[in-house]
C-alpha cells in the first residue's frame, strides 16, 4: 500500500550560497515563513482526507493539527526543522485513526492478528454492560490514515509554495535590510 514519490529541486546550492550572505534572522525568518507555508498545503490536505475517509465527528482532530519548529544555530547559521502534527490534549487519538488498533494494526506485539484482550489491574472481575466480566474483548480498529496520504497528494504543490514564497519573500528582505 505504501507508494513512492520523486520530487526533484533545483537551484538548491544557489540558496544557500545566497542565505549564507544574508543575515541570519532573515534567512531564518524567510525559510520559517516558507516552511510554514508548505507544510501549511500539506496540512489543509490532511484534513480534508480525516473529513473524507469519514472519521470526523467533532473537528477535534482537524483543529489538532499544527505546524511547530525546530532549530539549531551554529555561528548565526544552522538548520530548522518544520513539524506538521496531529493529536492534542482533546485529540489523544490520533494515531488510533491514522494506524488503527489491535488486529488490524501492523506494527510488533503480541496483539498483532488477533483481538485485543482487556483485563483488570487487579485480576477481579470488570463490570461491562451490566455484566461481569474478567476479559472484554476488543477487536480494534481499521486504520484511516491522513497524515501520510497528505504528504503523498501534496508533496509536489508543498514544495512549489515553498519556491513561491522565497522567491516573493526574499527581495523584500534584502531591500529592507540594503542588500
Amino acid at each position: 500500500m505504501a507508494s513512492t514519490s520523486t520530487v526533484q529541486v533545483t537551484g538548491l546550492k544557489e540558496l544557500d550560497a545566497l542565505l549564507k550572505t544574508l543575515p541570519a534572522k532573515i534567512e531564518g525568518n524567510v525559510m520559517r515563513g516558507a516552511m510554514r507555508a508548505s507544510l501549511k498545503v500539506i496540512g489543509d490536505v490532511a484534513k480534508t482526507n480525516i473529513a473524507s475517509n469519514g472519521t470526523i465527528k467533532t473537528g477535534t482532530l482537524q483543529k489538532s493539527i499544527r505546524i511547530g519548529f525546530k532549530r539549531k544555530s551554529e555561528a548565526g547559521y544552522g538548520w530548522m526543522r518544520g513539524i506538521l502534527t496531529a493529536g492534542s490534549k482533546d485529540a489523544w487519538y490520533a494515531h488510533f485513526i491514522e494506524f488503527g488498533t489491535a488486529s488490524f494494526y501492523t506494527g510488533k506485539g503480541k496483539t498483532v492478528g488477533k483481538p485485543y484482550e482487556i483485563r483488570p489491574k487487579n485480576r477481579k472481575s470488570l463490570f461491562f454492560a451490566g455484566l461481569m466480566r474478567e476479559v472484554i474483548v476488543h477487536p480494534g480498529i481499521h486504520p484511516k490514515p491522513f497524515m501520510r496520504p497528505a504528504f503523498d497528494q501534496a508533496n509536489g504543490k508543498a514544495i512549489t509554495t515553498f519556491a513561491d514564497y522565497v522567491r516573493a519573500r526574499l527581495p523584500k528582505a534584502l531591500a529592507k535590510a540594503g542588500k
